[in-house]
């Protein structure tokens, strides 16, 4: 549990070779409800790879709890060396290639913020070969909800082209929290956004988790003049 309603689950495919994929990808889990009518769930990967693909690789998801859900059972009822049937890689919403930007902006709410943690590998190279500036913007209601909270934190002592600022909208860390830092807002992270004054000249922002929070910050980002094109979205919605 990497929070109270959070799960960090690890897989391996049964045949033994690699999951090829791009950051920022997610896979679906397939299943059946109770009545034998087939259900799926989407997770976005977790996993971080900067190095070539080998067998035995980790296939990694966050797995929200959903008080009655179907998904939910299924993850709790699993035990250790136990299968699921997925399908995937699939999605678009990756670092492209193509990209000349000065400056990613990186907005998630809950498991929203998985695709960014593995992009980091892929981003410490962008910020190491091109100079480019990265700022994560993470909203939680608690410290305790901060997804990887401390891997990002460490990615960004160790990267000074990035940025992480943890936006709590109900509790701050407490004084002596490694968690506890400057960067640490209280509220939204739409909110937050007005203080890196996003440029359509050298800005790309990625949106990822709470619908209403998605579109909140698309609309801003819109405000300041980024063009629709430089806003990537990806919304998550809760199913039962």
């Amino acid at each position: 549990m990497i929070a109270p309603t959070v799960a960090h689950l690890s897989f391996l495919r049964d045949d033994g070779q690699p999951l090829d994929y791009i950051p920022g990808q997610f896979i679906q889990v397939h299943f059946t409800y109770a009545d034998g009518a087939p259900a799926r769930r989407s997770y976005s990967l977790a996993t971080q790879h900067d190095h070539a693909l080998g067998a035995g690789e980790a296939v990694e998801i966050a797995v929200s709890y959903v008080a009655g859900g179907a998904a939910t059972a299924l993850f709790e009822g699993m035990e250790l060396g136990g299968s699921v049937d997925a399908s995937g890689p699939y999605g678009r919403f990756c670092l492209m290639p193509a990209d000349a930007n000065q400056r990613y902006l990186l907005i998630g709410t809950g498991t929203g913020i998985t695709p960014y943690r593995a992009m980091l590998p892929q981003l410490g190279q962008l910020i190491a070969g091109r100079g480019v500036e990265v700022v994560l913007l993470q909203g939680a209601r608690t410290p305790e909800e901060l997804l990887y909270g401390d891997e990002f934190r460490a990615f960004a002592d160790a990267h000074p082209g990035f940025r992480y600022l943890p936006c709590l909208s109900r509790a701050l860390p407490q004084a002596g929290s490694p968690l506890a830092h400057a960067d640490v807002r209280h509220g939204y992270v739409q909110d937050a956004l007005a203080e890196f004054a996003p440029n359509a000249e050298g800005d790309i922002a990625y949106l990822c988790g709470n619908p209403n929070m998605v579109d909140a910050c698309f609309e801003a980002l819109k405000e300041c003049g980024l063009p629709i094109p430089q806003i990537r979205r990806e919304k998550y919605v809760s199913n039962k």
